[in-house]
């Protein structure tokens, strides 16, 4: 990673404050500085054509949240797919190419939540530990007059879905551990493909975002074990 990057990505990772643009792009792997202006240049992108093509007048808060959200199923309208790209870049590439699908659940929220953020919205997300018979699972949510509304991104009528309301298990998140989840899905990835010291080096950069993140102090765990260092492990699972 070129040295700017490198900086940035220690001033997130120590609790400075950072865009979600930014940080995302950075947990997604991207390691140049043109590479990560070339991918701010396509969210800039969207931006405009979303404000010429989905923004029929100003409107309130919620209006644009829907139109942006509208917007992105209408030009994408086989947008999701389960276990497919959860990167940011992916999913822009995806977004502004030729492909059908985009990503999964993280994908599709990261991209919603980057969008609405540069319109000046006020989005968080929400991960659920079970969802669907699918497992983990995270959608966005709106911010607006002292209420909320939840955006499930995997669904073309998700805009205000009632489904998730009420349940237990909602835990919110916001731009810090939602990159920490990016974090973790590619650490995940490279535990799939035995590169287990660069899931280790991704699972600690997760837990600095979010220590509390329970999964990856488990995964993290396994990890360790699948190296033979049993004694880091265990504190790990019994902490």
């Amino acid at each position: 990673m070129q040295r700017e990057l490198a900086n940035l990505e220690a001033m997130l990772l120590e609790g400075g404050r950072m865009e979600l643009d930014q940080g995302a792009l950075i947990a997604s792997g991207v390691e140049t500085e043109h590479v990560f202006n070339s991918y701010l240049g396509r969210i800039d992108q969207l931006c405009h054509r979303i404000a010429a093509e989905a923004f029929r007048s100003k409107g309130s808060d919620v209006e644009r949240a829907r139109e942006i959200f509208h917007w992105l199923w209408r030009t994408k309208p086989y947008r999701y797919q389960y276990r497919s790209s959860f990167k940011l870049t992916d999913v822009l590439d995806a977004q502004l190419g030729e492909k059908d699908k985009v990503g999964n659940c993280l994908g599709l929220t990261l991209l919603y939540n980057v969008l609405a953020q540069r319109f000046g919205l006020e989005v968080k997300a929400v991960q659920l530990e079970h969802a669907f018979g699918l497992g983990p699972h995270v959608f966005s949510v709106l911010y607006v007059g002292g209420r909320s509304i939840d955006i499930e991104n995997i669904f073309p009528h998700g805009f205000d879905y009632r489904g998730h309301k009420g349940d237990p298990q909602r835990n919110e998140w916001g731009i810090r551990e939602l990159v920490a989840d990016i974090y973790h899905s590619m650490a995940n990835s490279f535990f799939e493909q035995g590169k287990l010291n660069s899931a280790i080096e991704n699972y600690d950069k997760a837990l600095r975002l979010n220590p509390n993140y329970t999964k990856a102090r488990l995964n993290k765990g396994i990890a360790l074990v699948e190296l033979g260092r049993l004694a880091e492990a265990r504190e790990w699972f019994h902490d």
